[in-house]
């Protein structure tokens, strides 16, 4: 199918170009507006992302020029007039959901990045000033993180935290809007909240967490 891909980036062609098998991918590097529609003027399929105009007029103007499908390559369509696409019969697709490990890793990252001064440190060091004055931060161990947002990218957060032997608390609201949307959440985020002991391990002492039913916390 001949799909144009607009708002392309080197990556895209890259990633998007190893997995095509039979498509006719057209790099747009301009964002879809009024202007750039007419680029896709014969082309069935139109892959768009986050900061691509798809709105009613834009969506009258390429089912005009022969697109019968959008294809988003993000998770969010609210950019996208659906009552439009529907009643044009457009077929809108989108990417169902991004990894939450690539997120709440990354989260972590810029987390000890900004705890450790790590960015002022390259900066210094590459201006060979090897000074530590400004540059200290402190242990993330023991420390109590606040986690707003506990859907599944704040789980997967609080899970990576477990390893930093942090105190959690969550807060998200919608439990208290949408308790049975999220009472699976709500229930991995309660096991993931649980905080380790700070006993050192022994032979003796891991048998006793494995084998209690209440995991042991220590004093806040």
């Amino acid at each position: 199918m001949k799909t144009a891909v607009f708002s392309a980036k080197p990556y895209d062609e890259d990633s998007l170009g190893r997995a095509n098998e039979a498509h006719e991918l057209l790099f747009l590097a301009p964002r879809l507006d009024e202007r750039t529609a007419p680029l896709a003027d014969g082309y069935p399929a139109v892959c768009a992302f986050v900061n691509d105009d798809l709105s009613a007029p834009l969506l009258r103007r390429l089912h005009q020029g022969g697109t019968r499908l959008i294809a988003l390559r993000s998770a969010g369509f609210n950019h996208v007039d659906l009552e439009e696409a529907a009643r044009l019969e457009l077929a809108v697709t989108r990417v169902p959901a991004y990894s939450p490990y690539a997120v709440a890793e990354h989260a972590l990252g810029l987390m000890l990045a900004l705890d450790r001064r790590i960015h002022r440190a390259y900066n210094r060091v590459r201006d060979g000033n090897f000074s530590l004055d400004g540059l200290l931060g402190f242990d993330l161990h023991g420390k109590t993180v606040g986690i707003i947002g506990t859907g599944t990218i704040g789980v997967v957060f609080a899970r990576l935290l477990r390893g930093f032997h942090c105190r959690m608390l969550g807060f998200d609201p919608c439990p208290a809007t949408r308790p049975a949307a999220c009472a699976s959440s709500t229930s991995r985020l309660r096991r993931s909240f649980a905080k380790p002991t700070s006993s050192p391990c022994s032979h003796r002492s891991h048998r006793r967490r494995t084998t209690s039913s209440t995991p042991k916390r220590s004093a806040s």
